[in-house]
């Protein structure tokens, strides 16, 4: 992969940040577990509140303005991170947008439906629909399709932002680009813990380490599937990125690492161990992590101490991807 970033530098990217995001020590929570902690503030991107989708959503913007589209559709969970960054971003663009909901998280109340990141995307202008089934990936993605054909109708030129495997994973190529900048500001990680979702983050960032020849451990701390599905998961997101970027990604069997101890009991789900990483990280760092992403990726630090995976003394960058606005949904549920 000699030439990934010169390839990666032939598709249209709207640049939506400016200048990398910092990178610096966690000196109390280093001192508390016995390691060398970092953290990359992934949080700080900027636009419309931040966070590690702004990186994705470059190049599907990039793409959309390239073909000339005014109005961007989108898949999320009621509390999505990405099409609350997807509406700031089409406004910030001059596009129109339109948030497709899918009800992933049950027993919620009335605050997790209207607050947080809901009410910011109302801000911003938001057309909302709603899409009953959580795990349906490719109705979700019909469903943005059926709605792109009526604004195609109405004159609209739509652009579809895809949910499935079975697309091109556009917004990878935001991590793999990322994965340059890290290793400018520090090279010398033992480790990198990251949420695990989606797996585009993930996989962007294990393939532009593995591209730059950067040979760090890479968990993916699982927030919607178990470890084995999301390893899957992985190999498949990576095979795409390699497809996308015409080259092959030269990762070993052993480079795909999940881990999914504070999963339970299910995706933006209270758990004990996410509970004690919100909490850490706000007692020890003064930061603030949310309960769907952040914090069970955060309490994989330990998790992976405990595991005996990271040892005492190892130097662990952990990414944080943002994702505060959706705190505010679980107030109830946290109190």
């Amino acid at each position: 992969m000699a030439d990934l970033f010169e390839i990666l530098d032939q598709f249209p990217r709207a640049k939506l940040i400016d200048g990398p995001t910092p990178l610096g020590r966690l000196d109390r929570l280093s001192a508390h577990l016995d390691i060398d902690l970092w953290i990359k503030r992934d949080d700080l991107t900027g636009l419309g509140a931040g966070g590690n989708k702004i990186r994705q959503l470059e190049f599907y913007f990039g793409d959309a303005l390239s073909k000339g589209a005014d109005t961007i559709l989108i898949t999320g969970a009621v509390q999505s991170n990405y099409v609350r960054a997807a509406a700031a971003v089409a406004a910030k663009l001059g596009l129109g947008s339109v948030l497709q909901l899918e009800s992933r998280v049950p027993g919620m109340g009335a605050r997790y439906q209207s607050s947080g990141n809901v009410f910011l995307s109302q801000l911003l202008g938001a057309e909302h629909m709603y899409f009953a089934e959580g795990e349906d990936e490719s109705g979700a993605d019909a469903a943005l399709h059926e709605k792109a054909e009526m604004l195609r109708a109405e004159g609209k030129v739509p652009y579809v932002i895809p949910l499935g495997l079975n697309n091109k994973p556009l917004g990878a190529l935001g991590y793999v680009r990322a994965a340059r900048e890290i290793l400018k500001q520090r090279a010398d990680f033992d480790a990198v813990v990251v949420a695990s979702g989606s797996g585009a983050t993930h996989g962007g960032l294990l393939t532009g380490l593995r591209a730059l020849g950067a040979t760090m451990s890479v968990y993916g701390i699982c927030v919607r599937r178990d470890a084995s599905q999301q390893s899957a998961r992985l190999q498949t997101v990576v095979r795409k990125i390699s497809e996308l970027l015409g080259e092959t990604a030269e990762l070993s069997d052993g480079d795909v690492l999940t881990w999914d101890g504070a999963l339970a009991p299910g995706y933006g789900q209270i758990g004990e161990p996410m509970k004690q990483g919100l909490k850490m990280m706000a007692e020890y760092e003064g930061l603030f992590l949310d309960p769907v992403y952040t914090a069970k990726a955060f309490a994989g630090v330990p998790g992976l101490i405990q595991d005996g995976q990271i040892q005492p003394g190892m130097r662990v960058l952990f990414i944080h991807t943002g994702g505060v606005p959706a705190l505010f949904a679980y107030q109830d549920e946290l109190n």
